[in-house]
């Protein structure tokens, strides 16, 4: 498969681009600053050097066409103030998910976060962070030419991977390390019976492909 993944420097993006191109995959990530496409080429994938936040649709699908799948996992970062929140974890996702339609990529995943909600309340800016991914939760799912799976995964580790997780429409909050939400993304992606699915993630007692296989087609 050929797979686009926006956000393609951040940190489960970069783990995801190993796990794709060792299965044998072609895999583009989408990335701000031409300095990170070492790290990306490093991990088997084409950097492609686009700002989501200004780039046109048009500009999008020309990058998305001919692609198998496409990955949203690009977010303004835990050092960015609410406008970003908005512009990136919210806008460029609708961005990108248009940019799929009009590129005729239906299999479209998105990198969400637990409790993203667009009628989520209060004032901090995790609280604008989880109504800007909510919101764009809220888009993708009304576009019905994608083929869309929403994962949400709860708090976020560099821990090791162990390949054991708890993958469900609702797990309850928990921790799950990066690398093991990477190798959920791939999974899910090599599972097409995912799509129109909203799925929580957190670490658990189930081998990823036994958690995928289990929940693809409900």
């Amino acid at each position: 498969m050929r797979i686009v993944i926006a956000g393609g420097h951040g940190q489960i993006a970069l783990r995801l681009e190993r796990l794709l191109a060792a299965r044998g995959n072609e895999v583009a990530g989408i990335i701000r600053k031409a300095e990170q496409g070492d790290d990306l080429r490093e991990a088997g994938a084409e950097p492609v050097v686009l700002d989501l936040e200004s780039a046109s649709v048009e500009e999008v699908a020309a990058q998305l066409r001919g692609a198998d799948a496409a990955v949203f996992a690009a977010g303004a970062g835990p050092g960015s103030g609410t406008s970003r929140k908005d512009t990136v974890d919210k806008g460029a996702a609708v961005l990108f998910a248009d940019a799929a339609v009009q590129a005729g990529v239906r299999r479209f995943v998105v990198v969400s976060s637990m409790g993203a909600n667009p009628a989520h309340e209060g004032d901090e800016i995790f609280d604008v962070y989880l109504r800007a991914k909510g919101g764009a939760d809220e888009y993708v799912r009304g576009l019905d030419a994608l083929d869309w799976t929403i994962l949400r995964p709860g708090a976020l580790t560099n821990d090791a991977g162990t390949g054991l997780v708890r993958l469900e429409a609702h797990t309850g909050r928990g921790p799950i390390p990066r690398d093991d939400v990477a190798a959920v993304l791939a999974e899910l992606l090599d599972t097409p019976a995912t799509a129109g699915l909203t799925l929580e993630l957190i670490s658990g007692s189930a081998p990823v492909s036994v958690a995928v296989k289990s929940v693809a087609g409900n």
